[in-house]
């Protein structure tokens, strides 16, 4: 039986970068003492979610994958645990800024950069004004090697409802999708609570794809906006194996069975039965 142990955290954000970066390490060396071997933090921990407001100030903030103190932080803490830490960061590349995530290995390295494919523009979610559209595709890694390499799939927080980035790391092998996350309230609208759209949208993905889905989001309110927390490990079923509250912090973990996965996905002949042949529509753009 190849079994791979997945954590996600979940807590509040200051503008102390260190401050920040010092919680996670916290939480990151719980989730490892729990045996997790890839812990997920929430979306841009560097800070508060700045992204409610638009300030050319905050562009100060953006540095390149090998200088940024997140990045960095994690390195030297994956090493020392000897774990996989999806790091996600506000990168410079160039004139270029991005919503990007490193994906840091138990060697302390960065075995590639995903760089956040769909730039949500909205009310209190004004990415589109500080990210580029990312240029990387997609991205899968290999897992850990206790796992036999299981192959990890990471989406960016507004990549999470789209269904074709799931099935798109599916197609490249993806053996668990990870999902890192900044959202909450909707400003425009305070009767709009997305919590439960936004659980069921990944759930839709854990069972369409037949794949465990782990999703860490963050609490607290900043500046009026709330963030609702609300993360969760789900199986390839879609049952829930492990989730937090809207309001508390804290750290989760399950153990996954790779080869039942397997087995389930085989089964269930998603992938068996798709006819891309049919699908040229799903790719124009008109």
């Amino acid at each position: 039986m190849t079994e791979i142990t997945v954590g996600a955290l979940q807590l509040a954000f200051t503008n102390d970068i260190d401050a920040n970066i010092a919680r996670v390490s916290g939480m990151v060396r719980e989730a490892a003492a729990r045996g997790a071997q890839v812990v997920l933090p929430p979306e841009l921990f560097e800070g508060e979610y700045f992204c409610r407001v638009e300030d050319e100030g905050l562009f100060a903030n953006a540095k390149p994958t090998h200088e940024h103190k997140a990045v960095l932080a994690m390195q030297k803490l994956a090493e020392e645990l000897r774990i996989h830490i999806p790091t996600s960061f506000f990168e410079a590349d160039g004139p270029h800024h991005y919503n990007s995530l490193a994906m840091i290995g138990p060697d302390g390295k960065v075995a590639g950069v995903y760089r956040k494919s769909h730039i949500p523009d909205g009310p209190g979610y004004e990415e589109k004004f500080y990210f580029r559209p990312g240029n990387t595709g997609f991205k899968v890694w290999d897992g850990p090697a206790q796992a036999n390499g299981a192959k990890l799939g990471v989406g960016v927080c507004w990549d999470q409802w789209y269904p074709e980035t799931a099935r798109a790391m599916m197609l490249m092998g993806a053996e668990v999708l990870f999902y890192p996350t900044a959202i909450g309230s909707e400003p425009h609208d305070q009767s709009l609570d997305t919590a439960r759209l936004w659980r069921r949208a990944m759930v839709g993905h854990a069972v369409s794809n037949v794949v465990p889905v782990v999703a860490a989001n963050r609490v607290g309110t900043e500046h009026g906006q709330t963030f609702y927390g609300t993360s969760f490990i789900t199986d390839e079923r879609g049952d829930i194996l492990a989730e937090l509250g809207r309001e508390e912090e804290g750290v989760i973990t399950a153990t996954i069975d790779l080869d039942r996965v397997k087995r389930h996905r085989a089964a269930f002949g998603f992938f068996r039965d798709r006819r891309p042949e049919l699908y040229g529509r799903l790719v124009q753009d008109i």
